[in-house]
């Protein structure tokens, strides 16, 4: 089934057609988007049963940008009507407009608005909202059950979900664009206990669509419970270099980390990210090549981004040479380079940034047990769970919960934990060697821009070979 348009945007669509209207007549560029979404968190551990409305997800407004002498003016808001489309048109010129009439202005171009019409709406198969809060919650809490009664020794088993579904409407004087997405996300957590000794695990999964994405987490219950057990006879690792496989979150954690943020073009403007000096140098491995964008479908997929530019496949690094950081409208046209479908908004409140979308290396050809057989003393690393990126230096510092040991090109059993992944970027990139034929990709986090800034994002790959040091 396909999302539903939004009945705000459909009721109003005609007054933000008269807004911009009258906006054109004295500003030679003038754009709204507007936003209804809604979205929710569920959860289900041995605490209790929660469900929650967050104001990341859930939000109906409107933001208008105008272009005057040079620079550009923005307004938002969420009441329209008649007699409000006069009072921002007079707002707008008496107030915002003028603030910069007597400081030192950036002097953009108009952007590009090229004739575009249309209404585009992903596919689902369960909706949140018509299978209701009590059923959601009734199989999360089968989810914990059947982990609570995996092995005696575990000592907690949660289960979360959350969902948005969002509709976007974004005029200027020529484009007519809607939107209508949703995407699901879901996670397991395991604590397990042997005397004083605790150790988690958590396993996870994404869709671009509903909550069919459920059944998914459900059939990993029992495994998730196995690894957090066997996570009670780790150890911690011997500091050094190693050669390491990487499963593919901790491949997307090196993709959205370590590489991702040093390629957001807001960051060339403020001279804050060493990729902008590396532009058609080689940067990774011939192996690599790396995509931001909607060629594939998961949390971050959508049609045309908050600026009104349409979603695009943007290859990054093209057989390791750095091509192309991501960008939004303004950084791109302080850069003098055509926006890459990047600009986007934590909600209608908020700043457009650039910020990744679908980030992920493509895939190789390599098996996965070749990949481990060609180890004659290093790990598989799996499991990742925090990073931490510097664009303006390329260090990287990564956080993994599972080491497991590879001998002679065999794994021993035997498991480290947790494992700090630190380095310089172009040296791990580099030093990559074997990619798997297989990548998959995983949406079930948010990535914020500094320490705010929330929005939804994906990353992943294929399972990489490559030199690592570990801590």
């Amino acid at each position: 089934m396909k999302c539903k348009e939004s009945n705000y945007i459909r009721e109003n669509k005609p007054l933000f057609k008269k807004l911009i209207a009258e906006l054109l007549k004295t500003y030679e560029y003038a754009s709204v988007l507007v936003n209804d979404s809604t979205g929710r968190s569920y959860s289900v551990n041995k605490t209790g049963a929660n469900v929650g409305e967050s104001s990341i997800y859930t939000s109906k407004g409107f933001v208008v940008k105008v272009y005057e002498g040079g620079c550009y003016a923005e307004y938002s808001g969420n009441e329209i009507s008649e007699v409000l489309v006069s009072e921002i048109v007079d707002m707008i010129a008496k107030d915002l407009v003028t603030m910069g009439s007597n400081k030192e202005k950036s002097h953009y171009p108009v952007p590009s608005d090229e004739a575009i019409s249309f209404s585009k709406s992903t596919e689902y198969k369960i909706d949140p909202l018509e299978l209701g809060d009590e059923e959601i919650l009734k199989r999360l809490t089968e989810i914990h059950k059947k982990g609570m009664a995996a092995d005696e020794r575990v000592l907690n088993c949660g289960a979360n979900c959350q969902f948005q579904k969002y509709s976007k409407l974004f005029l200027s004087r020529n484009k007519d664009l809607e939107q209508n997405v949703m995407w699901s996300s879901a996670a397991i957590f395991v604590d397990a206990k042997r005397g004083d000794e605790v150790k988690d695990y958590y396993t996870s999964a994404s869709n671009l669509g509903g909550l069919e994405i459920l059944d998914t987490i459900m059939d990993g219950v029992e495994d998730a419970a196995k690894v957090a057990i066997e996570l009670l006879d780790s150890e911690p690792i011997k500091p050094g270099t190693y050669e390491c496989v990487c499963d593919p979150a901790t491949t997307g954690m090196i993709v959205h980390e370590a590489f991702g943020h040093g390629v957001e073009m807001d960051m060339f403007v403020k001279d804050r990210a060493l990729a902008k000096k590396y532009v058609g140098e080689y940067v990774a491995s011939p192996l690599v090549t790396m995509h931001d964008g909607n060629a594939v479908d998961q949390t971050a997929t959508y049609f045309f981004d908050d600026e009104g530019t349409l979603s695009n496949d943007t290859v990054v690094i093209d057989k390791g040479i750095l091509k192309s950081g991501i960008s939004d409208l303004q950084s791109a046209m302080a850069l003098g380079t055509a926006p890459t479908g990047n600009g986007r908004r934590e909600s209608y409140r908020r700043k457009a940034y650039t910020r990744m979308t679908n980030t992920y290396f493509e895939p190789g050809t390599d098996k996965v047990e070749d990949m481990i057989a060609s180890i004659k003393d290093g790990f598989l690393l799996e499991n990742p769970f925090s990073g931490m990126e510097d664009p303006k230096n390329w260090g990287i510092q990564l956080m993994v919960n599972i080491a497991r040991e590879i001998k002679d090109g065999k794994l021993t059993g035997k498991i480290y934990s947790p494992i700090v992944m630190t380095g310089y970027v172009p040296d791990l990139l580099k030093s990559i060697s074997m990619m798997s034929d297989v990548k998959v990709l995983e949406g079930g986090g948010m990535c914020g821009k500094g320490y705010k800034e929330w929005v939804k994002v994906s990353d992943g790959g294929p399972y990489i070979k490559a030199k690592i040091r570990l801590g």
